[in-house]
């Protein structure tokens, strides 16, 4: 384990670097160093760290939404307000029904094989746009209307989103019955995640104002804390639904609105955490990428993903009408929402496993998206922030 560990952190960095020196985004090399050590290809990555990779990329979620939430004023929040909520869920459901639409065309799936797969497209990766724009956001990029906040806002609802959507889709796969109820979770899962990390915040802030501690020891403290929100998630499953992931940015946001000079600090902490992190991330994610089933797939599955992100970018588009947004900043929005890597990653593999017949084909274009849009999605924001969106106050 050791080993591996070493060389996912070494080769990390070192692509990582000759990525940056390209003027390619670093998460590229991190992303080729996963597929090139995974068990696909060189498998020089223990199994036992392959077996808890799960965890450790929820661990580096972690990590950058608490930093996202540490980064958010309540304040910008609350003024984005229409936009922000259209943007949690339209582009998703946009882009399912693009998929809907053409994956019976391309691949000769069934319709609800075809919502299946949808369901696994359509998040965006939270791990690809927070970094980013936490960095547009000190830069001072995009503050007028407030974009990166909008789109920080707009990924974390959106995954909460699409993830029941996707456990309500395959439960009619696999049973032929589909529960209104699981529909019914997401606006109660977003409320008690918010209310849930709200909660803990404030008793973190009237706790660290009251003894005093290392930032170090508050930061272990948080970890700590935001990993039991995560098992709060598990645990209360078929009882109360419940986000671990908008709880713990909720829990940063508050700290944020009551400690902002701790906030600050704590924000420096996490970014020096988000080194290791992020390696670790995505290396993990480019490990379960086998370019077999990426190449097997063909160009009707290129097609199908590029489509149905022609969904999803009208649908962006309309969420963002008859805002004060320019059209350079609506271009922006349209791009930056593209990435997908981390939740394909964890739920691209489930149909399989649960041996629905569209398994296969639904695992190959999971992949093909993360090879697709994490690089390029990437590369695009990282080219274009400085040309579609202003600096003004």
């Amino acid at each position: 384990m050791l080993t591996s560990i070493a060389l996912i952190l070494l080769l990390g960095l070192l692509l990582e670097g000759v990525f940056s020196k390209m003027k390619l985004p670093g998460l590229c090399g991190m992303i080729l160093v996963g597929i090139i050590l995974g068990p696909h290809a060189l498998n020089l990555i223990d199994g036992s760290i392959i077996a808890i990779s799960g965890d450790l990329r929820k661990i580096a979620l972690v990590i950058i939404l608490t930093r996202a939430g540490l980064s958010l004023d309540a304040a910008d929040l609350k003024k984005n307000g229409r936009p922000a909520v259209l943007m949690s869920f339209v582009p998703a459901c946009a882009e399912i029904l693009g998929t809907v639409i053409l994956a019976p065309l391309l691949l000769d799936v069934t319709v609800l094989e075809a919502a299946v797969m949808g369901s696994v497209l359509a998040a965006v990766s939270p791990a690809v746009i927070v970094p980013r724009m936490i960095g547009l956001m000190e830069k001072g990029y995009g503050r007028k209307h407030r974009i990166p906040q909008l789109l920080l806002a707009g990924a974390s609802v959106d995954d909460v989103f699409v993830i029941v959507v996707f456990t309500a889709f395959t439960s009619l796969a696999s049973t032929g019955r589909v529960s209104f109820a699981r529909f019914l979770q997401i606006p109660l899962s977003i409320v008690t995640g918010i209310a849930a990390g709200a909660a803990a915040g404030s008793a973190l802030v009237i706790f660290f104002k009251k003894f005093h501690m290392r930032d170090s020891v508050k930061i272990l403290i948080i970890l700590s804390l935001s990993f039991l929100l995560l098992e709060l998630e598990n645990r209360l499953e078929g009882i109360i639904p419940l986000s671990g992931l908008l709880a713990i940015m909720s829990l940063g946001i508050v700290v944020k609105q009551k400690y902002s000079v701790l906030a600050v600090r704590l924000s420096e902490k996490y970014n020096k955490l988000w080194v290791a992190a992020e390696i670790f991330l995505f290396v993990l994610v480019g490990a379960i990428v086998d370019l077999k089933y990426a190449m097997a797939a063909g160009v009707s599955a290129v097609l199908l993903v590029a489509g149905a992100l022609v969904f999803r970018m009208a649908a962006v588009a309309l969420s963002l009408a008859k805002t004060k947004l320019t059209i350079k900043e609506k271009a922006f929005c349209m791009i930056a929402y593209t990435p997908k890597a981390t939740v394909q990653a964890t739920i691209g593999a489930v149909p399989l496993g649960m041996g629905l017949p569209c398994g296969q084909i639904v695992l190959t274009v999971a992949v093909l998206s993360i090879l697709l849009t994490a690089s390029a999605g990437a590369v695009c924001i990282d080219h274009l922030y400085d040309r579609l969106l202003d600096t003004q106050e």
